[in-house]
């Protein structure tokens, strides 16, 4: 894992980040950011990046705003070593918590953070369908409203 800091590697964030959701802006805690312009971990396969994590410096915490691995590198930890090195920063930066949200139809996504310590402490009702405007299907074709929020404590 290492930080991304070339150009190179913010060209290939914004690659998958429209590979994964098909927009480089992401709207988190009420918040929107442009990926690939925010501070990042990579990770690597030979030269190949299969993943990255990024994340914001906010008032006594760390938020990541997204955590995007090729599928194929998925199941191996790939994702989880990504957070530890947020931990690791929050840890530096003297942090209090590691924040996070997913949406209201990623089981996988929900069920990988409560793995690695986080809680579900909020819900936001609504404000993914509002910001599409519309109510889309997601994962099950269940239907993409709400934000979940979650935190890790880490001090």
């Amino acid at each position: 894992m290492q930080k991304a800091v070339l150009s190179r590697d913010q060209k290939r964030i914004e690659e998958l980040v429209q590979l994964f959701w098909g927009e480089q802006e992401q709207r988190t805690f009420d918040k929107t950011y442009k990926v690939a312009e925010l501070p990042a971990f990579v990770a690597k396969a030979g030269e190949e990046m299969v993943g990255f994590v990024s994340f914001v410096d906010v008032p006594d915490d760390l938020l990541v705003v997204a955590l995007g691995v090729l599928p194929e590198y998925q199941s191996v930890r790939v994702g989880s070593r990504l957070i530890s090195k947020v931990e690791s920063e929050a840890g530096k930066l003297k942090r209090k918590r590691i924040l996070v949200s997913t949406s209201n139809d990623d089981l996988p996504a929900l069920a990988f953070y409560q793995s690695l310590g986080f809680q579900i402490y909020e819900v936001k009702p609504n404000v993914i369908a509002e910001k599409h405007g519309r109510l889309m299907k997601g994962i099950a074709n269940l239907p993409i409203r709400d934000e979940l929020r979650l935190q890790k404590n880490v001090l």
